[in-house]
């Protein structure tokens, strides 16, 4: 970076390029963005940067991203308590979300598991997700004191990656051992609408076949 710009636009673009696909062309545009906006917006971003990380926590239930101990849909007496959709992230919640097609409640493991990157079982929130489906509720006590709701299926909704799938199968013998009564699914993959055959890679038209259903 060049060594013109005074030291504190020289620190902000250092910090705005630590920041996840931020390389630091991009880094000294968003700083003279900001450098460019009022103060009004100036200061409420950074305020919204400090509140976030003052007031943004876990679940204490699924542990989604919340401002509660229990975020909004683990309160949602709306939703169907009985199925439980495991994710690796909670940005992972989101598209899942933007589906309208899930009505039940979420668990994020908070990674998934890598060997080579020394993330076993232990640094993952499976222990939390086998208690909650030993307990039998999804939500341990409701709020007004009565057992939550038995838990019917997990689906395994990690990511179909190399990581992922070793997840979704140590989750699942896991689960088989404590609940053998529980349905466990797993999301389908194979070829994305609207793509054509061709361009399929071997491995996405093989999950293809194997996830095919009937018409």
């Amino acid at each position: 970076m060049s060594t013109s710009y005074a030291p504190p636009v020289q620190r902000l673009v250092s910090e705005l390029s630590k920041l996840p696909g931020i390389g630091n062309r991009t880094a000294q545009r968003l700083a003279f963005h900001i450098l460019r906006a009022s103060a009004e917006d100036a200061a409420a971003l950074a305020e919204s940067i400090r509140e976030v990380k003052e007031r943004i926590g876990l679940c204490e239930v699924c542990f989604n991203l919340t401002d509660e101990p229990r975020c909004r849909i683990c309160q949602d007496t709306r939703r169907d308590h009985g199925v439980i959709c495991v994710v690796e992230e909670p940005s992972d919640v989101i598209p899942m979300e933007r589906t309208h097609e899930y009505h039940g409640v979420y668990h994020v493991l908070g990674g998934a598991l890598s060997p080579i990157e020394g993330i076993d079982p232990e640094d993952l929130k499976i222990a939390e997700l086998l208690a909650r489906v030993g307990t039998g509720a999804a939500a341990g006590e409701g709020a007004n004191g009565s057992a939550g709701e038995p838990v019917r299926e997990v689906v395994l909704a990690t990511n179909p990656t190399t990581t992922g799938e070793a997840t979704a199968l140590h989750i699942a013998e896991q689960l088989r051992v404590r609940a053998p009564q529980l349905t466990i699914t797993r999301l389908a993959s194979g070829l994305p609408v609207g793509s054509d055959l061709e361009y399929a890679d071997e491995v996405t038209l093989g999950k293809a076949f194997a996830g095919r259903r009937s018409l």
